[in-house]
């Protein structure tokens, strides 16, 4: 073969030749949630690999999501003939249900449950959180009557309403499960939401309280006992879990990596999972995730009513919270500040920390950080919940 031939050859196995506009819009798009994540700080532990992934997935011909080739041989049975991209491989840990709940384990290492053990009421806020969620159901399951060309399975609405518990993992675990072809434009606006909670919960806290009842200082919470902490991790596994089975996976892990906090003699697990694991395990799944997001899949109508759906999740959900607590008050002797029932979202402890600088714009000496922790963990346990209810209801393969 002559120069010229073999470099024609080349030049026809670049990349730019065969750039369609989609794959440079995700391209572009996946280059401004990195300016997000780098340059403004939006959850970029998340970001990052996300947005990479979602760059590599859309290099043409970069085959990083290629699945693997088989053949069947002589002997009838199937022989693998050409090994599938790199990302594709770790993607199973996605499609198999594998990735979410270790992180779920890492955050339960990482989360003390003491201030919900230690005013239960809290619990009530996490599950008002939720609101959103079914809000968000029912609105995409609307559409389908209401906006041409976009349609929603049941399973697909319910991978959507999740986004509103602002708890990535949860809403990658679903959709998994319910909406596996939807995976990339269900995180993306997952993180991007999450990385959005302190633009997202002001406004909907401020909307749903008076000035007055945002001026309510809270007593401080009294201390948890170890043994307490020890035990609540194994009941609440065992009821959670007989009540809704489909929630065990995920409730299962986070609970275990609470245990392996609380119980005091697994410090090193403890470390392992909330360090060394949950960083590789991150990793993985954020690429694997924005490798979902290719452009031919992601550029679609439905795409924009996820993120429109999604925003009105997680507002509602913000919105729930602070409802539910003013409703409470109306019962009781010691009145709850409303701005913690809009940390009832899953978004730990980010969260509790916009609740707490909003508490303090009106009164600089009220300390609500621990107050808000209470429904901020318990909005995790309630959207593992909600997902768990939504797989009983629609198992895979039934959602239509």
């Amino acid at each position: 073969m002559s120069i010229w031939g073999a470099l024609t050859d080349f030049m026809s196995t670049m990349g730019f030749l065969h750039m369609g506009w989609r794959q440079a819009m995700m391209i572009l798009i996946s280059c401004v949630l990195l300016f997000l994540a780098i340059k403004k700080g939006f959850e970029p532990l998340l970001l990052v690999p996300i947005a990479f992934g979602m760059l590599l997935a859309n290099i043409p011909l970069g085959g990083v999501m290629t699945p693997p080739v088989y053949e069947v041989g002589p002997d009838g049975l199937p022989h693998l003939k050409e090994v599938g991209g790199l990302i594709w491989y770790l993607y199973q840990g996605d499609h198999l249900g594998i990735f979410p709940p270790l992180i779920f384990l890492g955050i339960g290492a990482m989360t003390d449950f003491g201030p919900l053990i230690a005013n239960p009421k809290t619990l009530l806020l996490g599950a008002a959180a939720q609101l959103g969620v079914y809000i968000t159901f029912w609105g995409a399951l609307a559409i389908n009557d209401l906006v041409p060309g976009i349609t929603f399975t049941a399973g697909e609405a319910a991978s959507i309403g999740i986004i509103g518990g602002a708890d990535g993992p949860t809403a990658i675990y679903l959709a998994t499960k319910m909406a596996p072809h939807l995976l990339g434009p269900i995180a993306v606006a997952a993180y991007s939401y999450m990385a959005l909670v302190p633009i997202i919960i002001p406004p909907m806290a401020k909307l749903f309280s008076t000035k007055q009842e945002r001026l309510i200082r809270m007593e401080q919470l009294k201390p948890v006992g170890k043994q307490t902490k020890i035990i609540f991790p194994i009941v609440t596994t065992v009821v959670v879990s007989l009540i809704i089975p489909a929630a065990t996976p995920l409730i299962g892990m986070l609970m275990l990596g609470n245990l392996f906090r609380e119980c005091g003699v697994v410090d090193r697990l403890s470390d392992t999972a909330q360090n060394a694991m949950i960083n590789i395990v991150t990793i993985c799944l954020g690429v694997s995730v924005g490798a979902t997001a290719d452009g031919n899949a992601f550029l679609q109508p439905q795409t924009i009513a996820i993120f429109v759906l999604g925003c009105i999740a997680f507002a509602g959900g913000s919105a729930g919270g602070t409802i539910v607590a003013r409703i409470m008050n109306l019962f009781l002797k010691k009145k709850i500040n409303p701005l913690i029932g809009a940390a009832g979202v899953s978004a730990v402890p980010m969260a509790a920390r916009v609740v707490h600088k909003m508490g303090q714009q009106e009164d600089p000496t009220n300390w609500l950080l621990m107050h808000a922790m209470g429904p901020n963990v318990a909005g995790v346990i309630g959207t593992a919940v909600a997902a768990g209810m939504f797989l009983s209801l629609f198992p895979p393969g039934t959602a239509g």
